[in-house]
């Protein structure tokens, strides 16, 4: 068995004296594992590190074994990754969010969102609201999408204000006014055709609203913690997202005697 595939490293565990077991999200095979021998080389460490595109060739005698990785870099940003703490975090969430997915399950569209958000991690204004579409895209290939497009009580596609937190779809500001403290708040800038870009609070907003669906429908019922990789990029999100804010501001002119 052997299939060649682009690949983004998630992570790399030791394997005996020189070798790895690296964990890959592969475009057209999903999550894959193999082992890489020598890995643990001068030449292979600064290639085997999370956020790395690389282009992975696997074999194995059986499909169901492990196999074995050959690897060919292909875009080596481990070391710009690890400048900001929204990257660092950032790449570490994912991966976590990635493994809650079958192994070897082909999810190409999730690929190709990981790539564009490992590209602009480093920009607090981009870097949380596309982790959010993230979790939202996760969520929807684990069988749990929310519904955005439209009010569930009414069928109007404007003024969407509230996702209900039963039916996870969207309510109008309308209908959803005598229940709005029982409601999840649905930010702008996730609504269909708001071209607006994502502040804090309702980044914040956003956070809450997807983390409390991924708590809902797959961290309890798994019995599984949520980790602490995803607070700790909310909180440097904010933080950065916050200070770029803050710094946009116009100063303000001195007032004359």
């Amino acid at each position: 068995m052997q299939w060649q595939d682009q690949a983004i490293i998630l992570g790399v565990k030791r394997h005996g004296e020189t070798s790895v077991i690296v964990e890959v999200m592969t475009r057209e095979r999903g999550r894959h594992l193999g082992l890489v021998r020598g890995g643990r080389s001068r030449t292979m460490q600064p290639v085997l590190q999370a956020g790395n595109q690389i282009e992975a060739t696997w074999r194995a005698r059986l499909d169901e074994h492990l196999g074995e990785f050959r690897i060919e870099p292909v875009r080596l940003r481990a070391a710009r990754l690890m400048e900001t703490a929204t990257a660092v975090y950032g790449v570490q969430a994912m991966g976590a969010l990635l493994r809650l997915l079958p192994e070897r399950d082909p999810h190409p569209h999730l690929y190709d969102a990981l790539d564009v958000i490992l590209e602009n991690l480093h920009d607090p204004a981009d870097a949380g609201e596309l982790f959010v579409r993230f979790e939202l895209a996760v969520l929807n290939d684990l069988g749990f999408g929310l519904d955005l497009l439209e009010c569930a009580a009414t069928g109007v596609r404007e003024d969407l204000a509230y996702v209900s937190p039963k039916s996870g779809r969207a309510v109008c500001r309308a209908a959803g006014a005598p229940w709005a403290d029982k409601m999840l708040v649905l930010p702008t800038f996730l609504a269909v055709g708001n071209a607006k870009a994502a502040d804090c609070d309702s980044l914040a907003a956003a956070f809450r609203l997807t983390g409390f669906f991924l708590h809902r429908h797959v961290y309890e019922p798994r019995g599984i913690d949520a980790g602490s990789t995803r607070d700790g990029f909310v909180q440097a999100a904010l933080k950065a997202l916050n200070a770029a804010s803050l710094s946009d501001r116009p100063t303000q002119e001195p007032r004359s005697a």
